[in-house]
């Protein structure tokens, strides 16, 4: 998991969630709170999509050399 991670990311996870507790302690349970539980789901939702950015970097790069194998395969049947 950590390779899908870098440690900006890692970072950004740890002073959220710091973030959130203390705004739950200092503001206790009142609608500000509301406000500080929709800006953990952004911050979390961003982290979501950072995840899956990466895991489709990583497929794409794959079908790319899979695409890039079969070609120069072609072209080194077509030369002899």
């Amino acid at each position: 998991m950590m390779k899908y991670f870098d440690p900006g990311i890692i970072i950004v996870i740890v002073i959220t969630v710091l973030l959130f507790a203390v705004a739950l302690f200092v503001k206790g349970f009142t609608n500000a709170l509301l406000l500080e539980a929709g800006v953990l789901l952004v911050s979390i939702k961003l982290i979501m999509m950072a995840y899956r950015n990466s895991l489709n970097y990583i497929d794409l790069k794959k079908e790319l050399n899979e695409i890039r194998r079969l070609l120069e395969n072609k072209s080194q049947s077509t030369i002899k």
